[in-house]
């Protein structure tokens, strides 16, 4: 079946097509687990005060739609303008869809002081049709993170500590159907497809930020 995504405010749910290993470290459901969808779901400062367990919050409200196995992030990026990509190598299909908000973009190995902002975050998710082993999806984290911080940085966000590399909230979940290969660097063909399909999403959404919020903000 084929990974499609739907748009239900505050909602957006990646349906993965059938159940797939996913590895995150998301707010639910984070580390190897077995997920069939990846769910965003849009906040604002209003929705977690700050003695709120935000934990207990989302396992609640997932509870309430009879989807507490997903795998979810939260983001504080309208979440309609999400973006997604499809890359084909050889074969190796990899399909991403990202949120993508730089309200509190850090450059890597430095940090700045958000305290007093709205906080945005970069949430990825990555569905493979090629199936990985629990060292391959390691790998291809580490890939998605890659392809992540090259939109990033080609954007070009200055911060004064230099080119933004990515946010203090990032978060990434890339899912494939369970195999043997051990394999998912830039020499292969699913390397390949991660990194052209992330890539391609996270640089549109970093542009549409670009041009739409980033001229409000003190950045």
């Amino acid at each position: 079946m084929t990974a499609r995504v739907t748009l239900e405010r505050p909602w957006l749910i990646f349906d993965l097509g059938r159940e797939m290993r996913v590895l995150s470290w998301a707010i639910n459901k984070p580390g190897f687990v077995m997920a069939d969808r990846i769910l965003w779901r849009e906040v604002r400062n209003a929705d977690l005060p700050r003695d709120m367990d935000v934990h207990r919050w989302l396992k609640d409200t997932l509870a309430e739609r009879g989807q507490s196995d997903a795998v979810c992030f939260l983001t504080s990026r309208d979440v309609g303008f999400y973006t997604e990509a499809t890359a084909t190598v050889e074969g190796v299909v990899a399909h991403c869809v990202a949120t993508v908000g730089l309200s509190n973009a850090e450059r890597i190995g430095h940090r700045v002081d958000r305290s007093q902002m709205d906080w945005g975050t970069i949430n990825i998710a990555v569905s493979l049709q090629s199936g990985l082993s629990q060292t391959g999806l390691i790998e291809a984290l580490t890939i998605v993170a890659q392809a992540r911080t090259a939109a990033i940085m080609d954007v070009g966000l200055a911060l004064p500590t230099g080119s933004a590399t990515g946010t203090g909230t990032d978060c990434i979940a890339v899912a494939s159907p369970i195999g043997t290969s051990d394999y998912a660097g830039l020499h292969t063909a699913i390397g390949e497809a991660i990194g052209e399909a992330v890539y391609n999403a996270t640089l549109g959404g970093a542009q549409e930020w670009m041009q739409t919020v980033k001229p409000a903000m003190n950045l």
